[in-house]
């Protein structure tokens, strides 16, 4: 519903000041709505003689919470709808509303609307009419509809005649943009449709599943993680869905993104969470020990839902945490984002998911066990001893001294390896290797002198195999990919 608004109310009780749900309507407003008017509403519960003085705090403190949003320096309005409360009597005369009504006056301001485009209605009201037909009540999101008109109601998946139309109790043969309308049509059980949308045949999609860009909304405590349910809002319902965060690659973080569009070619990062300033730093972060935590300038997500939903293209999406307890001081709103491609195959898992290029860096480490020849060493502790090797072979390796290496095939049954190195090893290398080789067979025979203890500190380093390869989630076949 808050997609219909254009300019917007927040009233606030001036005696308490504000409350999660005030901050939570804040939050929907910045997300959808342009203008609001703050109205700090009961100034009939302060005492006359600090009257002034509370309002004017109340004012300043609403100011200073509207300071960085988009709302800053937004009209406060003081009043008292009702003094004395509900039991007052209705001689009671409301306190400031006339001044209200002066505001809003100033404030409201003639949208632009556009007719072009599919029509596509919210409906919010659903009864029949006797004689008449069902009429359905809502606002017009955009495109516009007339008399004998066919619309389609995609969720009973059934296609209706305009047979006459009401714009506050006035009939019209035209409706656009921006208007709120009745529309009646014939032969149609209102018990099937409380609300939801109506538009030009054929031009909503119903989907399984999606891929979305999204911000998280800052006052939501807590990450957002990969793999976790959230109450999806999209279109004009509400469902649950499980999200899987992507990020660009990183070399692509400071790129410009296009808005409204994704690009299937591109390579995606897979991420457990959503990356903002709060979050884990990433493993990367963590071995470079980086201060800074480079985010990257936008974010992706695929969501998951639990049943299917109907909406238009480029839609709005909120998601919360909606069975949150009411009475924790807690926003429940965790992100917005624009619906960029839905998937309408029920199937979608196998026939559109491979699309999506989104890969989990790998990184395995080994080490050198010995030496074979100038050309070749053989490596342990990379694989399980189970592991099948084969499917290794080929794959590009990095030893700690800097040479750079083949894996050939599995060395014995203990999950060993060898590893061919085309430039050859260099010297130091080799004789590191020996050196510590040479320790290993000393130790076995147990005649250790001062002197081997004390070279075995220098040279304990052990040289270290570095596997590294991307695997993309949503690939059949697994396959391992190095650049």
């Amino acid at each position: 519903g808050a997609q219909i608004i254009d300019l917007m109310m927040l009233v606030i009780d001036v005696t308490k000041g504000m409350q999660t749900q005030s901050a939570e309507c804040l939050v929907i407003g910045q997300i959808a709505c342009q203008k609001m008017v703050v109205v700090l509403n009961k100034i009939d519960l302060l005492p006359e003689t600090k009257r002034q003085s509370a309002i004017e705090k109340m004012t300043k403190k609403m100011q200073k919470t509207l300071e960085n949003t988009k709302f800053s320096g937004c009209p406060i309005v003081a009043v008292a709808a009702k003094p004395g409360g509900p039991e007052a009597p209705e001689s009671e005369n409301p306190l400031g509303v006339s001044e209200l009504i002066e505001v809003l006056k100033s404030q409201a301001y003639l949208p632009s609307r556009d007719p072009s485009g599919h029509f596509l209605m919210a409906v919010d009201h659903c009864f029949s009419i006797k004689g008449q037909g069902t009429v359905m009540t809502g606002t017009i999101l955009s495109g516009s509809v007339s008399l004998g008109d066919s619309v389609e109601i995609p969720a009973l998946k059934v296609t209706k005649k305009v047979k006459s139309m009401q714009m506050f109790h006035t009939p019209v043969t035209y409706a656009m943009q921006g208007d709120r309308v009745g529309v009646c049509v014939t032969q149609f059980d209102p018990k099937l449709l409380e609300r939801g949308l109506i538009c030009t045949p054929d031009s909503l999609h119903t989907i399984h599943a999606a891929i979305i860009s999204l911000k998280k909304i800052q006052y939501f405590r807590g990450a957002l993680q990969t793999k976790a349910k959230f109450h999806i809002t999209v279109g004009h319902e509400t469902v649950m869905g499980r999200v899987m965060f992507f990020s660009p690659a990183p070399a692509d973080f400071n790129e410009e993104i296009q808005e409204n569009v994704f690009d299937f070619e591109k390579d995606y990062l897979y991420q457990e969470e959503y990356l903002s300033k709060d979050s884990a730093s990433s493993e990367e972060n963590k071995e470079n020990d980086q201060a800074e935590v480079q985010l990257p300038k936008q974010q992706w997500a695929l969501l998951e839902f639990e049943k299917p939903v109907t909406c238009p293209k480029l839609c709005l999406v909120i998601g919360s945490k909606l069975d949150t307890d009411i009475h924790a001081n807690t926003c429940r709103l965790a992100f917005h984002g624009v619906l960029l491609q839905g998937m309408e195959d029920k199937n979608y898992t196998e026939s559109f998911l491979p699309k999506l290029k989104v890969y989990k860096q790998k990184h395995k480490e080994g080490q050198v066990e010995r030496v074979m020849d100038d050309y070749s060493v053989i490596g342990r502790s990379l694989f399980k001893k189970e592991t099948n090797i084969q499917i290794f072979v080929g794959l590009k390796v990095k030893l700690s001294t800097g040479e750079d290496g083949i894996i050939d095939g599995g060395f014995g049954q203990s999950g060993k390896f060898k590893i061919r190195i085309p430039d050859g090893l260099k010297p130091d290398t080799k004789m590191l290797l020996t050196a510590a080789s040479k320790k290993k067979s000393k130790a076995g025979k147990g005649d250790m002198t001062k002197e081997d203890e004390s070279s075995k500190n220098d040279s304990a380093q052990p040289v270290t195999i570095s596997l590294i390869f991307k695997r993309y989630v949503f690939d059949t076949q697994k396959k391992m990919i190095q650049s």
